[in-house]
């Protein structure tokens, strides 16, 4: 059974060990919490970052990260067909991650923000740890 002790019960209690494990799991030395951004601001994160959780797209901004590249520099580098690299490219291009600009036959896409490179490199950087 689960028990919900009050400040007044904790402030009694002050440097006694807690009463049962609940409260062990949520004492936490009475550090404030962190002020979260507003909802709106919470789903534009959750949509950007679903946008980059795909192996493909995660190396097109490793490639774009260095420079612009058209969808043929992005097969050759990728090593996948040219459709799934288009396809990729729109998923990126409406979350906003990168914009294409036109020169000549050619569509050369470019990464909106440097931000968002940092946050593809942290997470490789992170999932390359403790690889052999």
């Amino acid at each position: 059974m689960k028990t919900v002790s009050t400040l007044a019960e904790k402030a009694g209690n002050a440097g006694s060990a807690p009463d049962t494990v609940d409260d062990a799991a949520h004492d936490h030395g009475g550090a404030p919490l962190p002020e979260l951004p507003p909802r709106d601001v919470l789903d534009t994160s959750g949509d950007l970052l679903r946008a980059l959780a795909a192996p493909v797209r995660i190396a097109i901004v490793l490639q774009l990260r260095e420079s612009a590249r058209c969808v043929h520099e992005l097969v050759d580098a990728l090593g996948v067909p040219q459709p799934l690299v288009s396809q990729h490219l729109r998923i990126l291009k409406a979350a906003g991650v990168v914009a294409g600009e036109r020169s000549g036959r050619e569509v050369m896409y470019r990464l909106v923000d440097d931000h968002l490179a940092e946050i593809v490199v942290a997470a490789v950087t992170h999932a390359g740890e403790g690889q052999p």
